[in-house]
């Protein structure tokens, strides 16, 4: 089976090996994507395991080192045909076309059908036949879509509302245009006392893997994901990417982590800092990495996308990481007017001077599949009270601060992912106490902003009257809050009509 992204190979692999949970001694699943030794990989594959899940590019490697041996081959599945290309696997794919032997099922799968899927067809499938499973479309659809049209450092006000104020409850996924933007949004956060977590393509794999798998056991509600690979509009060239990141990832990682510490370091005297910013970001890319697609997010109750996607395909994708398996969610969507581009400099990013462009090819697209993408009119003065607030903290979350958050999250991640394998190998326990959540401290803290005092809420008080709508499952202890309400009737044991301390003193009477 092969797939474009390392995140996506190692969640099938472990949705295979539940299925066939009960068959394991007959059934046997390898993923190679994994980092480890050829030594280590080679003996795994001696056995000729039953089910093998992959990249194209990793793939193709095995195979011209004599590794992975394709006599046996059955069956191939591609799974998101349509993004395998677009992640400049196309010299791979066309290497293995040529030595897959005759006769072998093919199964190319996708949820869009793009130009991209007849390359494929052509590589591998004979007189291919097309199924296409349409769901049954609903009148009172489980997705609600809402948009909201604001300047550019009114993104980071409305964030803040949001967050602070409770008004969307459950977890969420902030999508990003790219790496620096996580960041900065994340060191923003921060000082307010909102904990969240980064997913991007300079983190290693492990840990990558290892935030979707706690965030879907619920340890964290909040994370900030770049999609540069769909955002920025550089489908078209993956196999440029590919190339200079290939380099990279032979590379041991022990290589890698040598690098970020020389970035920390400070620079001789005399010395050009060039040559370090030229190494950072070799380091930096993941060709293989991809989290809008594929990717199983649990339980997300909303998807906020604080840079709006260029293509309404990848819209599509992205809200597709909420509203599955039957359970309601929301998709927020923050779009800055053509007007009011380039009005606020700070927090100004390219991207965002097509946004009603493409809102209206979201819009179009969606209402075709019966989806209404609905404005929403959020009341601005309402949070006047907390600018002054959000300019205090945009002026702390300087590039500087980004550059050093940036450079110690990948020092902290390399140094879990790859010293402590083997740890974690014999002790997979202790993997569940790490935590990507933890505040940078790369920026000034202070400690008045993690609370919000009741002359700022809008409405006197009210959060009800802001208008974004809450879910109803929440995280919240429904017994402690029966225990709560009954106090303030009077029914709890600590609660109650208190009596009068001066009729408790005893008096003789005369």
């Amino acid at each position: 089976m092969l797939v474009p992204t390392r995140e996506l190979a190692n969640q099938i692999t472990k949705a295979i090996q539940s299925f066939t949970a009960f068959c394991s001694e007959s059934v046997r699943t390898e993923n190679l994507t994994r980092k480890e030794d050829d030594k280590v990989q080679r003996a795994r594959l001696l056995d000729a395991p039953d089910i093998i899940v992959a990249t194209p590019s990793r793939a193709n490697t095995l195979v011209d080192a004599s590794v992975l041996k394709l006599d046996s081959l059955l069956h191939l599945v591609i799974d998101e045909a349509d993004l395998v290309l677009s992640y400049g696997h196309d010299e791979d794919l066309q290497s293995l076309a040529k030595v897959i032997p005759p006769g072998v099922q093919t199964i190319l799968m996708s949820a869009t059908l793009r130009t991209e899927v007849e390359g494929l067809k052509q590589l591998f499938c004979r007189d291919p036949a097309i199924l296409e499973l349409d769901q049954k479309e609903t009148e009172d659809s489980k997705l609600s879509q809402y948009v909201v049209k604001c300047g550019e450092d009114e993104k980071f006000l409305l964030i803040y509302a949001i967050f602070m104020l409770k008004l969307v409850k459950g977890k969420c996924i902030v999508f990003v245009a790219d790496i620096d933007r996580c960041y900065r949004l994340k060191l923003f956060l921060e000082q307010f006392g909102v904990k969240s977590c980064v997913l991007n393509s300079e983190l290693p794999v492990n840990s990558r893997i290892h935030v979707v798998e706690e965030f879907n056991r619920n340890v964290y509600d909040i994370i900030i994901a770049s999609d540069e690979n769909e955002v920025v509009g550089s489908e078209g060239h993956g196999s440029k990417r590919r190339k200079k990141a290939k380099e990279v990832d032979d590379e041991d990682m022990e290589d890698v982590e040598d690098k970020a510490d020389d970035e920390a370091r400070p620079a001789p005297t005399g010395a050009s800092s060039a040559p370090a910013k030229k190494k950072r970001k070799r380091a930096q890319q993941d060709a293989e990495y991809g989290v809008s697609r594929g990717i199983d997010f649990k339980n997300v109750a909303c998807v906020l996308n604080f840079d709006l996607p260029t293509t309404s395909k990848s819209y599509t994708h992205r809200i597709g990481r909420t509203a599955r398996a039957e359970k309601t969610g929301m998709a927020l969507s923050f779009v800055v007017p053509t007007h009011l581009f380039r009005k606020h400099k700070p927090t100004s990013i390219a991207t965002t001077e097509h946004d009603e462009e493409v809102l209206a090819k979201i819009t179009k697209h969606q209402s075709k599949h019966g989806h209404e993408v609905q404005p929403y009119d959020f009341d601005m003065k309402r949070l006047d009270g907390f600018r002054y607030r959000m300019n205090d903290a945009l002026r702390s979350a300087t590039r500087v601060a980004v550059r050093e958050a940036r450079a110690k999250e990948l020092r902290l991640e390399l140094l879990k992912s790859e010293k402590l394998k083997r740890h974690f190998e014999e002790n997979p326990e202790d993997l569940q106490h790490l935590r990507h959540d933890q505040e940078t401290h790369a920026v000034r803290m202070q400690p008045h902003l993690k609370h919000v005092p009741d002359y700022l809420l809008p409405g006197g008080g009210k959060t009800a009257d802001v208008g974004l709508v809450g879910f109803g499952k929440t995280s919240e202890n429904r017994i402690r809050k029966a225990r709560m309400q009954n106090r303030l009737k009077g029914k709890g044991k600590k609660g109650g009509v208190k009596k009068d301390p001066l009729k408790s003193l005893g008096s003789k009477r005369r």
